[in-house]
């Protein structure tokens, strides 16, 4: 069995070996990673050999932790790397260039148009009817996205986002509120099979389909890194945040937001952002816990989409594709019996 993984701001992990008797037989590690002492690599390859198949990526992190000399080093990669290249060896997962890609920026739609085809072409691209697409999202008014299981009235401030005219709409992934504001924000969405990340934890999936921004962020000259579990970093503060829903079909949705200006006295009039976040990220004040795009780019809103779609079409051969009219359709009647409704708003008051 044969699998990889490259690990987000890494090097790439690979393994080899047998399975007989149920159990990890003829293992060898190899990868472009850096390990001292070079005996460490026979170590890690003694720790796994024997480890029953049905071992998850926390028992085989653990098993080469252990067995790690004292003072051992390890250079673009990590035990838990070791871990995920095992267990996608075991499901056969596939890589990015061995789908077909789409990437699709259409005009400007509403903001629960926005939420709207998320789940649809997240539900298409699971019942095997769409390619694996990126999506940039452009939408025709300013909104706050609050994520599918925040409290309404803990997060926004209504009065606020009126006298600033932000709506106020709810996603179908966890995580925090978005403040969208128009032209200060770039957002896309990843609509990939479930078998993309197969053997991957949670946590781990996160960092593997946000791997590709961090490479366009890094052509930009931002020293980006990846912030577990869902937040996009540069040393001089937050980027943006991910987050993620995977449906019962099979298809997972990947999202993330980033910052391209911001103005900070508006976030805090239009989101209740709590004492209690805020120390949590290491600042008192919220404008500076993100980190405008233009600010350490230079360029135009555009321009850095742009580069973000060179990237990834370098590294997936994606090709330019569009939403079809089905696609709209299926939308435009989840807004209508969803998204636009009071009872999903709310559905956490």
């Amino acid at each position: 069995m044969h699998g990889e993984y490259k690990v987000p701001g890494g090097k790439l992990v690979v393994v080899d070996f047998a399975v007989d008797g149920g159990r990890i037989s003829d293992f060898h590690l190899a990868g472009d990673f850096f390990l001292e002492p070079d005996s460490a690599l026979d170590d890690i390859n003694a720790a796994i050999e024997g480890l029953p198949e049905t071992a998850d990526v926390a028992t085989i992190a653990a098993a080469v932790r252990a067995a790690l000399p004292e003072g051992a080093q390890l250079l673009g990669l990590t035990p838990e790397s070791v871990g995920t290249a095992v267990r996608r060896a075991l499901v056969t997962a596939p890589g990015w260039k061995d789908f077909e890609w789409e990437i699709v920026r259409d005009p400007a739609v509403s903001p629960n148009m926005n939420l709207a085809l998320d789940e649809v072409l997240t539900t298409r691209v699971g019942e095997g009817r769409r390619k694996p697409t990126l999506r940039i999202w452009e939408w025709d008014e300013s909104a706050v996205v609050i994520g599918s299981f925040q409290s309404y009235r803990n997060e926004v401030d209504p009065e606020g986002a009126a006298r600033h005219g932000f709506q106020v709409v709810r996603r179908i992934s966890g995580g925090g509120a978005m403040m969208m504001a128009a032209g200060q924000i770039i957002t896309y969405s990843l609509y990939v099979p479930a078998k993309m990340v197969a053997g991957m934890t949670f946590a781990d999936s996160y960092a593997y389909l946000d791997d590709w921004v961090l490479q366009a962020l890094r052509s930009l000259g931002i020293d980006a890194t990846y912030q577990p579990l869902n937040d996009i970093a540069s040393p001089t503060g937050k980027i943006g945040g991910a987050a993620q829903k995977r449906l019962a079909n099979g298809g997972v949705l990947h999202h993330a937001t980033m910052s391209y200006d911001i103005d900070g006295q508006m976030m805090t009039e239009v989101l209740r952002i709590g004492r209690e976040k805020l120390s949590d990220k290491g600042t008192t004040s919220a404008a500076k816990r993100v980190d405008p795009l233009r600010s350490q780019t230079g360029l135009s809103r555009d321009d850095v989409i742009q580069a973000f779609i060179g990237t990834f079409r370098q590294l997936t051969g994606a090709v330019d594709g569009t939403i079809a009219a089905d696609e709209y359709a299926d939308a435009e009647r989840l807004v209508e019996t969803k998204f636009a409704t009071d009872a999903w708003l709310h559905r956490v008051p």
